[in-house]
């Protein structure tokens, strides 16, 4: 795998960011060492700032990969916030359709200020 997950302990929040190329395995890769991190932390709040280079996943692999998310990540998170620097509102959107009815609380975001604000409850989406 190549990525590299990026960890900062705010106090409202734990901000990941994750760097590396945009694949199905990486995407899962990453999720899977946030949620053990979350889990080994008791860290239910989240930013996931997702900084990979390459072409945006399909439609196929994006449901594929938040249908995997969702079963590991039921119950556990207070508050997910997302941001994809290379994915346009519809994609996020389309993202946040899906794990919202899967049952995470996931909100996505074209920027890291927007989906701080909404983490620290000075705005709502």
């Amino acid at each position: 795998m190549a990525f590299e997950v990026t960890v900062t302990k705010k106090p409202t929040h734990t901000h990941f960011i994750i760097r590396g190329e945009n694949t199905v395995e990486n995407t899962l890769g990453y999720i899977n060492e946030i949620y053990h991190e979350c889990t080994n932390n008791n860290y239910s709040r989240i930013l996931i700032e997702e900084r990979l280079d390459g072409n945006l996943l399909g439609t196929l692999n994006s449901y594929d990969i938040v249908s995997k998310a969702s079963r590991k990540g039921f119950g556990i998170f207070k508050a997910i916030a997302f941001v994809d620097i290379n994915a346009d509102k519809s994609t996020l959107k389309f993202i946040e359709d899906l794990a919202v009815n899967r049952s995470l609380p996931v909100r996505s975001f074209l920027t890291v200020e927007e989906a701080e604000k909404w983490l620290t409850g000075k705005v709502t989406k």
